[in-house]
């Protein structure tokens, strides 16, 4: 039936409606990115400034302000490649295992005799005994270190390989155990990196995995590749030692169990630590800037009830003696315990400006990065250039607009004139629906949009030629019209169907700029479908409302 019920040209305008509401602050793009800007700031910290108040009232708050976020490639921003040391985590698990691994051998000791630790990679701990005779009794009792891994593909397996040759044991992460290292790895340090990047206030950053031990860092916005370097690239790992003492000089021996560490506020003096650390930055759960007792600058923290309970009971047992807080490999403070602190919490002193102490308490709450990382590849894309990008695409939009409306207009007159506006309504609500969703867009994104705008009309091409087939068949205008939308719609769907499937398999398989332009490939399949069949229809239904022609003129 020609007729569209109410209740159906309700919705079909209200969509249109929304849709173009929606895309409208695109229009406004700087003056309500300000607005939102001073929103999330007054959120944040509950003033504004001056400028951030103009900003606010820049733009009305009952209106919608949602934007399409730039891409890299269009707003201009870093880029960083990243490959994580995960050997590093190996090392720090073997460290680990040594205390309990001497401890449980040690109880043996009257049959597999002294007990020590061998120079061994980074990926393995290598204990030498005693008594050579009885290295199968000593790998019986290290093997009670392992445990099953919990893992889909580790099920039966054990998390340590233990393996004993002539008088020393051997002990590696099982092949199950190190594929489930990397991957808690590599979400720790993807979390931790977007925490990072995500309390610098940037806009819509790109962090994904890339391989085995690699991670892509795109952020818009920012300055430049050192600047998010030094945001990112800072390990900030937090560790408390007990000392055992302390000298000048860099080169002594620092004795088994222990390590030697350089102060970080006061060159020539060094100190030696017990090497497994007493608590670590892993426990806490708060960090924040403070002032000392003198008032000055300093980071007050607090630990998890685990870290709490362990803090508390050394203190209580080492009254008087010094503590070590270690940062980056450097003692930034070494205290002496006073009395047992409990509750968990306690305070960073050191030569810190103010703004150092924001940043330790910043780096400290997004948490440790668990590895080290080394940057393969830093880019730094200029807004200027950024601009070129967006002012090239809006040229290819344009152009590409006025030869479909051209091409329209001139093959079915007032029917491509429908088309046509439906096809601006179809961009309207692409803008629109991104919006609304926060998806960013990229230059590919615009190549998506672009292609919209060209197979956009398929689905009006199918249906006019429809139309035409029938008034040749001598139908009358109004079955001719009925019978051109029912009988495309088989070929309309299909056509857009295998497309869309295609567009899933690209987001999904594809990364960076493959991505982009899936996301917008994959709205403007949905939104030209919209427009094509029910858009132009309820324009088509409404002129033959009014009109009555006897023919039709396609």
């Amino acid at each position: 039936m020609l007729q569209i019920p109410l209740w159906k040209r309700v919705i079909i305008i209200g969509l249109c409606l929304l849709g173009l509401a929606m895309a409208a602050p695109n229009l406004f793009y700087p003056r309500v990115e300000a607005h939102n800007d001073a929103v999330a700031a007054l959120e944040k910290t509950g003033a504004l400034t001056d400028a951030q108040a103009a900003a606010r009232a820049g733009w009305p708050d009952f209106l919608p302000s949602g934007l399409v976020n730039l891409g890299l490639d269009l707003r201009g921003g870093a880029h960083l490649l990243a490959e994580v040391h995960l050997a590093e985590v190996y090392k720090a698990r073997m460290d680990a295992i040594w205390p309990e691994a001497r401890k449980v051998l040690a109880a043996e000791r009257a049959t597999i005799g002294a007990v020590r630790r061998a120079p061994s990679p980074q990926d393995e701990l290598r204990i030498q005994i005693g008594n050579p005779e009885q290295i199968a009794r000593a790998v019986e009792v290290a093997r009670t270190l392992a445990s099953p891994v919990v893992t889909l593909t580790g099920v039966g397996q054990n998390d340590l390989e233990v393996t004993g040759e002539g008088d020393t044991i051997t002990i590696r992460l099982s092949p199950s155990e190190q594929a489930a290292t990397d991957d808690r790895t590599m979400q720790q340090s993807l979390e931790i990196v977007r925490r990072r990047v995500d309390a610098a206030g940037t806009r819509e950053p790109t962090i994904m995995r890339q391989g085995q031990d690699r991670i892509l860092i795109q952020v818009p916005g920012i300055g430049s590749a050192a600047e998010l370097k030094a945001l990112i690239g800072t390990t900030a790992k937090l560790t408390f030692h007990a000392v055992v003492g302390r000298g000048s000089n860099p080169d002594a021996a620092p004795g088994a169990g222990n390590i030697l560490l350089p102060a970080a506020d006061q060159d020539g003096l060094y100190y030696v630590l017990d090497q497994v650390p007493v608590v670590t930055g892993d426990e806490l759960t708060d960090a924040r800037p403070d002032t000392d007792q003198n008032g000055y600058p300093a980071v007050a923290f607090r630990f998890n009830p685990t870290g709490a309970r362990t803090f508390g009971d050394y203190t209580a047992a080492n009254i008087g003696q010094p503590f070590a807080i270690v940062l980056d490999g450097k003692v930034i403070s070494a205290p002496t315990i006073q009395s047992h602190i409990a509750g968990g919490s306690g305070i960073i002193t050191g030569r810190f400006s103010v703004q150092e102490a924001t940043d330790l308490a910043l780096l400290l709450r997004a948490g440790a990065l668990p590895a080290g990382m080394t940057f393969l590849e830093e880019r730094t894309v200029g807004p200027e250039l950024g601009q070129d990008s967006i002012d090239a695409g809006r040229i290819a939009a344009g152009v590409g607009l006025v030869a479909v409306v051209g091409f329209m207009v001139a093959s079915y007159g007032l029917f491509g004139v429908f088309a046509s506006v439906a096809l601006l309504i179809n961009i309207a609500m692409i803008f629109g629906f991104m919006s609304m969703i926060g998806g960013t867009l990229t230059l590919p994104g615009i190549a998506g949009i672009v292609l919209t705008i060209g197979t956009a009309v398929d689905a009006n091409v199918l249906v006019f030629e429809r139309i035409r087939e029938e008034m040749r068949h001598a139908k009358g205008p109004a079955r001719a019209i009925e019978l051109g939308y029912e009988k495309a719609m088989s070929a309309i769907v299909d056509a857009n169907v295998t497309t869309f499937i295609t567009g899933v398999i690209l987001f999904v398989l594809g990364a960076g700029p493959v991505r982009g332009f899936a996301v917008t490939l994959i709205i403007g399949i949905v939104t030209s479908v919209f427009t094509a069949i029910w858009v132009t229809r309820l324009m088509v239904s409404a002129w033959f409302a009014r009109r009555r022609p006897k023919t039709l003129v396609l």
